[in-house]
């Protein structure tokens, strides 16, 4: 009998023993999270001051209005001051027209920002929490080699075409929700306008989308080392455009056998002024990234690709089943894999053209795959992509 109530004492003293140190672990996570926000929340775009009114979106989302003047681009010592500039001419071949359209969850209630204002999606403590470092947030990932090498984790699918001078490159991207397995990995499908060494000197302009399905519009000017930044978080891009929220999630998405969705985007050098534009959608235009942020992309591109990318972390000891594209392999075609179609260039004197000369490059062709086809009526199209981890993709 004594031993029983022995046995029950030292059992009950070990769980509280047990509940107390699990308290003290959970205290200690709570006090890191309270002080990295605290340490991060300067860096981030969390306060807004110009704000002229907000809105919610059924994700959660709050988009700011916030006067175009006053944006972060123009605390940029080369841009204080200035406002921005008018739409330039697009390129020769190019449908000009604008058609309204929903492509983001905020609008779909037919919700806009003024004129003279531009919608800014706001920063969350979940988004600054997510960041590794307070000198990383907001920043893109650190790629230490080649695009075309999986030293870094880094893993495409993509086409690309180079040994020419590019002044631009536009597709249409279908848009799919990929599950993304660790906490430090993407899944993004999306265009590179390149110029440079992959050494220590790249340029690149960046746009697509990513999971969990945000579309993103990146800069990187300096081979991913310290300037590279996501969305608005860096000064530098301006936008011009009330209606798209760049970092806001896209809707609607395409499902397995089911509706197919895609976005247009066209990034290219306008010949009056030299700067780099985006246009979204079906004709509207978001903004544009200066030329002098750049070096070697001042005066054009020499690559262009297109495609997905993931991170694998090997987080478990073996392959991510991080998702690229719809999680399905090339092979399945329309409604099953994710695709790309219309891809074009622009040329020297401003004229879009379809893409010739292709290389394709799948890094680990039986964890995601590619295939490009041509047709009368989706141009140069391809499609790409695949589930990760599986019998052959150990």
């Amino acid at each position: 009998m004594e031993n029983e109530i022995m046995k029950r004492r030292t059992k009950q003293w070990n769980d509280k023993k047990k509940k107390k140190k699990k308290n003290i672990h959970n205290n200690n996570i709570i006090k890191k999270r309270k002080l990295k926000l605290k340490l991060m929340k300067p860096y981030c775009c969390c306060e807004i001051q110009s704000r002229t009114r907000q809105t919610q979106s059924s994700d959660g989302d709050v988009i700011d209005c916030v006067l175009a003047h006053l944006q972060p681009a123009f605390d940029h010592p080369l841009l204080k001051g200035q406002k921005p500039l008018d739409p330039p001419e697009r390129p020769k071949g190019h449908e000009n027209k604008t058609i309204q359209e929903s492509y983001q969850q905020w609008t779909d209630s037919g919700e806009s920002c003024p004129e003279g204002t531009i919608p800014i999606r706001r920063t969350t403590d979940k988004d600054i929490l997510r960041a590794s470092s307070i000198r990383r947030y907001g920043r893109k990932p650190r790629r230490h080699v080649r695009r075309d090498s999986t030293g870094s984790g880094h893993e495409h699918a993509v086409v690309f075409v180079n040994g020419e001078q590019y002044y631009g490159a536009k597709a249409n991207l279908n848009v799919w929700a990929p599950r993304v397995t660790d906490q430090y990995e993407f899944s993004l499908s999306q265009l590179w306008v390149i110029s440079g060494s992959f050494g220590n000197d790249l340029n690149t302009i960046e746009a697509g989308w990513q999971a969990s399905v945000r579309d993103y519009f990146s800069i990187v000017t300096d081979a991913y080392q310290a300037t590279g930044c996501y969305n608005l978080l860096c000064s530098g891009f301006v936008q011009t455009n009330n209606k798209i929220a760049i970092g806001a999630a896209i809707s609607p998405r395409s499902s397995y056998k089911g509706r197919q969705f895609d976005i247009g985007l066209m990034v290219w050098k306008d010949p009056k002024h030299g700067h780099w534009w985006l246009e979204f959608g079906s004709g509207l235009l978001v903004g544009y990234w200066p030329a002098f942020l750049f070096s070697h992309l001042r005066s054009h591109a020499s690559m262009l690709q297109f495609g997905g990318e993931i991170v694998n972390s090997r987080s478990s000891g073996f392959h991510t089943s991080t998702q690229m594209g719809s999680g399905h392999f090339a092979g399945e075609g329309f409604g099953r894999a994710s695709y790309f179609r219309n891809l074009q260039i622009v040329d020297w004197d401003n004229n879009l053209l379809p893409l010739s000369n292709l290389h394709l490059l799948a890094d680990h062709s039986n964890c995601y795959d590619i295939r490009q086809g041509k047709n009368n009526v989706w141009g140069t199209y391809f499609y790409y992509g695949g589930p990760g981890r599986n019998v052959r993709c150990p």
